[in-house]
């Protein structure tokens, strides 16, 4: 059994779509990045190539790369998870909180569930996704960021 941790933040900004778990939530900012800035598939994927010694996502994927500008982190999510596969490892689950003040994301996660889930070729049964606020603490909570973390176990 492996296990790997990822993190992921970025700021918010205004006319920026706020994707996260491949969810379009609607909300007058988004996570500012050169991707789509989905921090949910930014974590895990980190998550999932930590447990399989396979480097980051920055490692992949580098925003010096123009080729990457826009790019769907969902897609960039379902690579890595082929390539841990490729690598000789199954996913056995992920665990992931993603933490922000607002939006409200509850009515969004099993959405976000079942994305994850498909783009990993796992269940969704083996996809846990939590929304948690900073109770208005930081950049979480004052509304100018959102940062997720996740944890993978593979076999």
């Amino acid at each position: 059994m492996r296990i790997g941790h990822g993190f992921d933040a970025h700021a918010l900004a205004i006319g920026r779509p706020f994707v996260l778990g491949g969810v379009r939530v609607p909300f007058g900012r988004g996570p500012f990045g050169h991707s789509d800035a989905d921090v949910l598939a930014h974590a895990i994927s980190d998550a999932l190539l930590g447990a399989a010694a396979l480097g980051d996502l920055g490692g992949r994927f580098p925003d010096s790369d123009p080729q990457w500008k826009g790019a769907d982190s969902m897609r960039l999510l379902a690579s890595c998870a082929a390539d841990v596969r490729a690598a000789g490892y199954a996913i056995e689950n992920v665990d992931a909180t993603v933490v922000v003040d607002r939006p409200k994301l509850a009515g969004f996660v099993g959405a976000m569930r079942a994305n994850v889930a498909a783009a990993l070729g796992i269940d969704a049964s083996c996809v846990s996704v939590k929304a948690k606020t900073s109770e208005g603490m930081g950049y979480t909570g004052d509304g100018s960021g959102i940062a997720a973390y996740a944890v993978a176990l593979l076999r």
